[in-house]
């Protein structure tokens, strides 16, 4: 079992390869497309694809490649096409969500529990709590008025979100070694 040091260690060594910078970038494409296909419900929900990538990243390279992962497309989605006013607490979300992704899925063989455990993690923190607050932060809409109905859709979303992700993870778990 690979202990929580040596996936920073190897996971900040993949950074340095142009392997995983070129990788990433194509990742970073694929997110900007999938971002397209968002689905808004109102004005303070939307259902999207575009975390596969960062789930992805995350598996494939790890915490900090994720991390960085995360604050690049999110700079790079605002700066193509820019949904509201720019907000580093979104940015935020998005780097703690590779963090997560990277530090429960890397190194380790895909599951489901594990896929549901990263999920949820990043569904509660990420989604739930600090969306909601950035939200209330901007907007200044009332955090309790909007965080029930972030919660139901998060908690609705989970099951699916864990099975597509769990899809693209056995895909990508067969060609891991071309991808690397």
């Amino acid at each position: 079992m690979t202990d929580i040091k040596d996936i920073f260690l190897f996971s900040y060594r993949e950074l340095k390869k142009v392997r995983t910078i070129t990788t990433v970038a194509m990742f970073v494409a694929l997110s900007i497309i999938l971002g397209a296909f968002t689905v808004p419900i109102g004005n303070f929900l939307k259902i999207g694809f575009s975390s596969l990538t960062t789930v992805s990243v995350g598996y494939l390279f790890g915490p900090i490649v994720g991390s960085v992962f995360g604050a690049v497309t999110d700079v790079v989605k605002y700066a193509i096409k820019p949904t509201g006013p720019f907000f580093p607490g979104f940015t935020l979300n998005a780097i703690i969500a590779g963090f997560i992704y990277g530090s429960i899925l890397y190194k380790k063989q895909v599951d489901i529990k594990r896929i549901f455990i990263a999920e949820f993690f990043v569904s509660l923190f990420c989604n739930i709590l600090l969306g909601t607050l950035w939200l209330n932060v901007l907007y200044g809409k009332a955090f309790i008025a909007i965080l029930p109905m972030r919660a139901l859709k998060n908690i609705i979303l989970l099951p699916i979100n864990s099975f597509m992700a769990f899809a693209i993870l056995k895909f990508l778990e067969q060609y891991k070694q071309k991808i690397k």
